[in-house]
């Protein structure tokens, strides 16, 4: 989960880098939901760029449906105030992973006998 939503944030920074390229179209990456029950997300490794399409942390990076939000005169689909909102979205998912995490190093922790 943590890995999930450090590769989404690193594909949602790279939008809002874009906000003012003429032509870019958002990208996203499915929800952690969906990969996980896909299996994980995991594939095959690339052997050289551009071999398996474009990826971050091993998922797959798809150009968001034009639907799904407004293009501007120049083409660009990214609209600031969404990403935010994916971006608050990811923080909440990366600090409940750590959570977890904290969690389970807690339990094994105290199976061992240590604090």
């Amino acid at each position: 989960m943590g890995q999930h939503a450090g590769a989404r944030q690193s594909v949602l920074a790279r939008n809002m880098a874009n906000a003012d390229t003429p032509g870019y179209q958002a990208r996203d990456i499915a929800p952690f939901a969906q990969t996980y029950q896909n299996g994980g997300g995991f594939a095959p490794r690339a052997t050289r760029p551009g071999h398996m399409g474009e990826r971050a942390g091993g998922y797959v990076v798809e150009v968001r449906d034009a639907a799904d939000s407004e293009t501007d005169p120049n083409g660009n689909s990214v609209s600031l105030e969404q990403e935010m909102l994916k971006a608050v979205d990811v923080k909440r998912q990366h600090d409940r992973s750590l959570a977890i995490y904290k969690s389970a190093l807690t339990v094994l922790r105290s199976a061992t006998g240590r604090r």
